[in-house]
């Protein structure tokens, strides 16, 4: 069992508790978006790993599931508990029951509003979006042994996103020209300026090849950091060595990070649970900080 501020989580059996679980389900996809119940109730119930989240009170406020075939799915918190952080403890308490159980990966299918939760969690979206009960969904995957491969945009913005999401105090971003497409994704943006205003001592430390091309183009970025100065810290290489250097990554302090091979592509491999690559990356990065030049005229551009 897993506790919040005002909640608490717990495994319930389908076969005694189902109860409680359908309560919940009903009122979110029954009630609120019309989804037929006989579309709703599914022969994996019985055979699903099932959590439920009941309030100091003992009310049932949220559940999900996770199915025998490596699938997350049935989240549904009542819109009274939204944004209070249930959807993030069932999601970790499944994640957690599926590393318990050794598996791979596991996957689901997300409404498209709920996309960018998802993304924070790690999961990175995989396929064309299509309809589920009449509603528009995204696939996704969350990668749990090994380094997750990152090919197209969607996936390293969603990655990117999960990574900046996990860090606690720092994160260290290397980027030839902060990467249109990349840094400047409004879900990318937003969550650095969540981590900058939400997390105390928060610092965030930019390194560029290039400083003057996303200056020219008004990099969403930079302007964040004007904002956030005490926060934000840019910083252009000049050593040979360094300007040779033809990767790109982002690598936070608690096991999260995203590399790529080649700075101008999105193709690459990321993780959020693989400390030692994370740390080699930040000491590596840090090695290059230290023979770099501050970015002084980000301090003056007017935006």
């Amino acid at each position: 069992m897993s506790t919040g501020r005002d909640y608490r989580i717990e495994a319930v059996d389908y076969a005694t508790g189902a109860a409680p679980l359908h309560q919940v389900r009903d009122v979110v996809f029954v009630q609120e978006q019309q989804v037929p119940r006989a579309l709703e109730r599914d022969a994996l119930d019985p055979l699903s790993h099932h959590v439920l989240a009941r309030d100091a009170a003992g009310t049932p406020i949220g559940t999900a599931r996770l199915t025998p075939e490596h699938r997350i799915g049935r989240m549904a918190v009542l819109s009274a508990w939204r944004g209070h952080g249930v959807g993030d403890a069932l999601l970790v308490a499944l994640l957690d029951e599926a590393r318990r159980r050794q598996w791979p990966d596991v996957s689901l299918h997300a409404q498209v509003t709920a996309e960018t939760f998802y993304a924070r969690h790690g999961f990175v979206p995989e396929g064309e979006r299509f309809f589920e009960a009449g509603i528009e969904h995204q696939g996704m995957r969350r990668q749990l042994a090994g380094p997750a491969s990152i090919v197209h945009r969607a996936e390293a913005v969603a990655i990117a996103t999960a990574v900046v999401t996990q860090a606690r105090r720092t994160l260290v971003i290397y980027s030839r020209a902060l990467d249109p497409g990349l840094w400047d994704a409004p879900v990318v943006v937003e969550a650095l300026r969540r981590f900058a205003t939400r997390q105390r001592g928060a610092q965030v430390s930019v390194l560029l090849h290039d400083a003057g091309t996303p200056q020219r183009a008004l990099a969403p970025l930079i302007g964040l950091g004007q904002r956030l100065p005490s926060v934000f810290a840019f910083r252009e290489v000049q050593d040979p060595v360094d300007l040779a250097y033809t990767a790109a990554f982002v690598a936070n302090d608690d096991h999260g990070y995203y590399h790529r091979p080649l700075g101008h592509r999105f193709d690459g491999e990321a993780g959020l649970a693989h400390a030692g690559r994370a740390r080699q990356l930040r000491d590596e990065f840090m090695q290059m900080w230290e023979r770099s030049r501050p970015v002084t005229e980000y301090r003056a551009l007017g935006l």
